[in-house]
């Protein structure tokens, strides 16, 4: 199988069931009463400098048993089939700061549809809900996550793969460079040092 627009690039699983599935949880987690419940969303790369949806509440918080990691292969987003690219995943293990939005009832189904274009065009991603703290108590937020079984997570990279990488990778939405620094900046911008994405940005510089 292979994605429509892109027949090089192989789709792991099918995005469409997996939307549905995601859904068909939200209504079971956040709404177990019957009463409409709004959609929580964890952020920890690109979707808090550019989330595109709209929320009504956005708060910094942690999530535990995950970390972020530019450990994923990106053939699309930020690399090609020919020069595959890096983004961001939770892989587990540790904690991980970042930011959770709450997006109203109404609007919910046309976010997880604009995420799903953006975030899952080859089913990549494991949908998890990961409970987050906000003021409101625990909520369960959605968050993409990666298996190290995957196909798509990198393992560790040496010092002049990752300069290669930053150097020439770039897919439809730019270089896998300017999503790594763009996300360390926005995380220190909200208060979030992330040491080890500092070291590997060290580690890629030219």
């Amino acid at each position: 199988m292979t994605q429509p627009d892109s027949p090089s690039v192989p789709v792991l699983r099918d995005p469409a069931p997996l939307l549905e599935q995601v859904r068909a949880q939200w209504a079971r987690h956040v709404m177990p009463t019957g009463q409409k419940g709004d959609l929580w969303i964890f952020g920890y790369a690109s979707l808090i400098w550019r989330p595109e949806f709209e929320a009504t509440e956005r708060h910094a918080t942690r999530v535990h048993g995950w970390h972020r990691a530019l450990k994923m292969w990106s053939r699309i987003n930020r690399g090609t089939p020919q020069q595959p690219g890096l983004v961001f995943a939770l892989l587990p293990g540790g904690s991980c700061q970042g930011l959770v939005y709450r997006v109203p009832h109404r609007q919910a189904d046309a976010a997880l549809a604009t995420l799903w274009a953006r975030e899952m065009p080859t089913g990549v991603y494991d949908p998890r809900w990961l409970p987050c703290p906000t003021p409101h108590g625990l909520v369960p937020a959605l968050a993409f996550t990666l298996s190290r079984r995957s196909p798509s997570y990198t393992g560790e990279l040496a010092p002049q793969q990752l300069r290669e990488i930053f150097r020439h990778a770039r897919g439809r939405y730019g270089t896998t460079a300017d999503y790594a620094r763009q996300t360390h900046e926005a995380l220190r911008q909200h208060g979030i040092h992330d040491r080890a994405l500092a070291r590997l940005l060290a580690q890629a510089a030219p």
